[in-house]
């Protein structure tokens, strides 16, 4: 393998966004400073549409593979670094290739760009210049300029010439909370996680919110949520999960003799706690792992229903998105081996045997206008909220919000 100097990374759609794309790139910029602290031999410069980061002696691939969950970034690229002069730039390339263990009949190709206008080569005579000393040390290869196993990137720039051949992708997307923030209503599932991580891929602040039942559910379920949130936090930095009490009303909801209703009434209830917390932390919008007819509760009539009762933007990343794509995603960021523990959470349980697929909305805030008690037990549930902050890779630490209604856990 190459002994490389830098890592490269490229922006992708955030370029075009005119007057907003100098917050984008330094919103990108601060995210990268902040996983490098754990390199702190690194040294990070930036230029327009790019950020290259100095090593210093660091493992390209290990820090590579912290920064490509770095939203915002499309690709990387290892990059080794030489002057700006051919008698130098030659010798490199061939160090470059002959550092890849080249086999029979591998093919390849030089791509030269010549950034730097005064250097006295042209791109098109690069090519030419590179590519016959580079055969001849490397007797192995052939050329093929239309599908290469290896192509060889040379840009000659006047602080430097880098040489690269690999890409690795990215998370993509937008920075880091560049598009306002939402609550992700988390469960222990297989979808709510990717949702969560599809929002943060779109620019979104994250915080989640979860729903508990205990004693019907178990401290594990509230545990495997907590390692969700965690693997997201990767990604992110930090996340807020706020823990919700919702045993009084679901008991409420089960004993109110409207089974085949049941998840519709429960999940309004969410809706309408999710709103509250929503606005108390200036969250604009909420966020779900809806997908359009999965369940019940996912088809387009409950989901009108359902989100009737909220006044905020209800945001569904997955909803015409396929089980298998979801579960594809889940494995890529690291969720679906928490989200198939056998912890139930409130969502699993009193599902009714026949639930409706399609409510009917005057009938639905008629029993809930019967249950006088479940705006109040709606009120409790948002004041015994509590919340968890979490930071990948921190020890436990406790501390006690101002507000004493809600207690707050720092991971």
């Amino acid at each position: 393998m190459p002994q490389y100097d830098m890592l490269l990374l490229r922006f992708g759609e955030i370029t075009v966004k005119g007057r907003n794309r100098s917050r984008f790139e330094k919103a990108a910029l601060a995210h990268v400073k902040e996983v490098l602290r754990a390199y702190p031999a690194t040294e990070v410069k930036n230029e327009y549409g790019r950020i290259y980061v100095v090593l210093n002696g660091q493992p390209a691939s290990e820090v590579s593979e912290e920064l490509r969950n770095v939203f915002g970034i499309t690709s990387i690229s290892p990059v080794m670094v030489t002057g700006s002069h051919i008698e130098q730039i030659i010798p490199m390339a061939i160090r470059f290739i002959e550092s890849m263990n080249i086999v029979e009949g591998t093919t390849f190709k030089v791509n030269a760009r010549r950034v730097w206008k005064k250097f006295p080569v042209s791109s098109q005579e690069m090519n030419q210049i590179i590519s016959a000393p580079v055969l001849k040390a490397c007797p192995n290869l052939r050329v093929d300029v239309h599908r290469p196993n290896i192509e060889l990137r040379i840009e000659v720039r006047e602080q430097g010439t880098y040489l690269f051949s690999e890409v690795i992708p990215a998370a993509g997307g937008f920075p880091r909370g560049t598009n306002g923030k939402a609550l992700l209503l988390l469960s222990g599932g297989i979808d709510s996680p990717v949702a969560g991580w599809s929002a943060m891929r779109r620019g979104l602040e994250i915080e989640c919110v979860h729903f508990h039942s205990y004693p019907f559910t178990s401290k594990k379920a509230e545990e495997k949520v907590i390692d969700l949130a965690k693997v997201l936090a990767g990604y992110y930095g930090q996340i807020k999960l706020h823990l919700v009490p919702f045993t009084n009303i679901q008991t409420t909801l089960a004993q109110s003799g409207h089974e085949n209703v049941m998840i519709t009434l429960m999940r309004r209830a969410m809706l309408r706690i999710a709103t509250a917390l929503a606005e108390r932390n200036n969250a604009m919008a909420l966020v779900t792992g809806d997908s359009l007819g999965q369940v019940a509760s996912q088809t387009l009539a409950s989901m009108n229903v359902i989100g009737r009762v909220t006044s905020l933007p209800l945001l569904r990343p997955l909803v015409m998105t396929d089980k298998e794509e979801i579960i594809g995603l889940a494995q890529r960021i690291g969720t679906y081996d928490l989200s198939i523990l056998p912890y139930e959470d409130c969502c699993t349980l009193f599902v009714p045997k026949s639930p409706t697929t399609n409510p009917n909305l005057r009938i639905i805030e008629q029993i809930e206008a019967s249950l006088p008690q479940l705006n109040e037990q709606i009120e409790e549930a948002v004041l015994g909220t509590e919340t968890v902050m979490i930071r990948p890779g921190e020890a436990i630490q406790r501390k006690q919000d101002e507000e004493p209604v809600v207690q707050d856990k720092w991971f």
